[in-house]
């Protein structure tokens, strides 16, 4: 199974791309690769630059990323209580190729922040629009206090609650659904 995971932060240490990364390793049998939003580089979207220029091709390039993907991990940045703007901005672009940005891919959605609320409030967001994205959204796991629960030596979940939590989503998103 082809996961594509990412953090939806261009941060170069960003501790929700090494948490969608950590989580990947989960997912039974993965081939796993690794997005870098800094790798989509875009100008603010405008429907009026969109008329002006068209469709940058980082955008197409990100949703095709998603196309060629059997499962979709994300885990998202929290700024102010909502996404960060490059992952917006990104996803604004990505969307004017389809709506369904996600392309009805099984995805799994997770966030986390250095403090106690684990950027629960973007997460809620991204959970309540997942559907109408696309998105086959398997599982949703915050979690909280980042530093505290993962080593950087060995790019691990160390904590057992959210270490079970984890691999419990990322066993979900391999699951084929029965028709």
């Amino acid at each position: 199974m082809k996961i594509i995971a990412f953090g939806a932060s261009t941060s170069k240490k960003s501790i929700n791309k090494a948490l969608a990364q950590f989580t990947a390793t989960l997912v039974p049998g993965a081939e796993i690769e690794v997005l870098d939003l800094r790798d989509y580089d875009l100008p603010i979207f405008s429907t009026d630059l969109e008329q002006e220029i068209g469709l940058p091709p980082a955008a197409r390039a990100f949703f095709d990323k998603i196309g060629s993907a059997e499962g979709v991990i994300v885990s998202f940045a929290e700024h102010n209580g909502s996404y960060s703007a490059a992952y917006k901005n990104l996803f604004d672009w990505a969307s004017r190729i389809d709506q369904k940005v996600y392309q009805d891919k099984p995805a799994v959605f997770l966030s986390t922040s250095p403090g106690p609320g684990g950027a629960g409030s973007v997460l809620a967001s991204a959970k309540g629009s997942a559907g109408f994205f696309g998105a086959d959204l398997r599982a949703a796991v915050s979690v909280p206090s980042f530093h505290d629960v993962f080593d950087a030596a060995t790019g691990h979940i160390t904590e057992k609650d959210a270490l079970k939590d984890l691999t419990a989503a990322a066993e979900a998103l391999a699951l084929q659904e029965v028709a």
